[in-house]
């Protein structure tokens, strides 16, 4: 038996089919490689674990390997093990000074071996030193006709605009939970998990948009269970609220009942409870009843300021030299903020 290889590898998408989440990029490449229409440079954005690194293989196989690649399975498997002549992978971190740029320049006048093009995918490229960038101008500028660079980033801010110029732009979204839990029961099913939806859920929204991080923790709780998966296990792993909990202190904010929400949060650091996951969880709480109220035409401003209060506390939890005073301190005065009145029903009141 040869060595384990972790989820997140084992699942990764094998063709444009399998992508999760991010049609939008599929539906666009598939018609540019259709229509002939291959841009020198692509530009993969997005948070960690959202695709883009897949995407950029994926794309490499469908101009590497005669269309989309199903005929010539030797070459995909070459691509995916990092072995493929035509095909080659960066890490910016590690391969960010002038030298290496030049060097990619030189690599890029060789003709490819195989098919029509040769591929350079650079992974977190804003790692780039500003030497590095301006090495890359000219060559992202006039290509050679069979060279294609993909590169990806998580931090587009850092890109200089000369670069990003050059490059087609595609934004990766976080993955919605409903589609990572799909994701996860598919996996669950195929390796045999007795996983139950809530464990799911939690995932779900522990990952907060990344399949990646979703998938390595269920791999995680796989390892600690046994093979039967349910929410308690997620909650134990990861010092999670209760669900019950959390719809508990989100009605206590709402009914503007602080005692009740600072016994809660009492609660949840006796337990030992991520506090400001806890904290997260109860923000996207009052964040889609906030939505609601405002798509149904009913008064929202207390939910906004609830939410405002949360997030602005919530940046400085992590720092906190106690996170409970510090959440109870949140939570109070969320609630404090919440009754008051807008300025223009004040006025309006007034002026009657």
């Amino acid at each position: 038996m040869g060595p384990y290889q972790v989820t997140a590898r084992r699942w990764r998408p094998r063709d444009f089919n399998e992508v999760v989440g991010q049609r939008h990029v599929v539906q666009t490449l598939r018609n540019a490689i259709a229509a002939n229409r291959v841009a020198h440079a692509y530009m993969f954005v997005g948070p960690r674990g959202t695709g883009k690194t897949s995407m950029a293989r994926l794309l490499a196989m469908a101009l590497c390997c005669n269309g989309n690649g199903d005929d010539n399975p030797a070459q995909r498997d070459a691509i995916w093990r990092g072995e493929h002549l035509d095909v080659s992978e960066l890490d910016g971190a590690s391969n960010n000074s002038i030298e290496d740029v030049r060097e990619l320049r030189e690599r890029c006048a060789y003709a490819p071996t195989n098919g029509n093009y040769r591929v350079f995918i650079v992974d977190e490229v804003h790692m780039l030193s500003s030497a590095a960038f301006n090495g890359l101008l000219k060559i992202l500028e006039e290509p050679p006709a069979h060279v294609v660079f993909i590169f990806a980033t998580t931090e587009i801010a850092k890109i200089p605009a000369t670069a990003l110029s050059r490059c087609q732009r595609f934004n990766f979204r976080p993955i919605g939970a409903e589609d990572i839990v799909n994701r996860l029961a598919q996996i669950a099913a195929a390796e045999k998990v007795d996983a139950d939806l809530p464990a799911l859920e939690a995932i779900a929204r522990l990952a907060r948009g990344s399949m990646r991080d979703a998938q390595t923790m269920f791999d995680q709780l796989v390892t600690f269970c046994g093979g039967k998966l349910r929410e308690s296990t997620v909650q134990e792993m990861y010092s999670l609220p209760s669900a019950k909990d959390l719809d508990a202190i989100a009605a206590a904010l709402m009914e503007r009942d602080g005692e009740r929400a600072v016994a809660i949060a009492e609660k949840w650091y006796g337990e030992g409870v991520d506090l400001h996951g806890a904290l997260l969880e109860i923000q996207g709480i009052v964040r889609k009843t906030m939505v609601e109220r405002f798509r149904g035409g009913g008064e929202c401003h207390s939910t906004m300021e609830l939410l405002r209060t949360l997030q602005r506390h919530g940046r400085n939890l992590p720092h906190a030299a106690s996170e409970l005073a510090t959440l109870s301190v949140a939570l109070l005065e969320a609630i404090e903020n919440s009754r008051r009145r807008p300025i223009g029903d004040i006025i309006e009141q007034l002026s009657n």
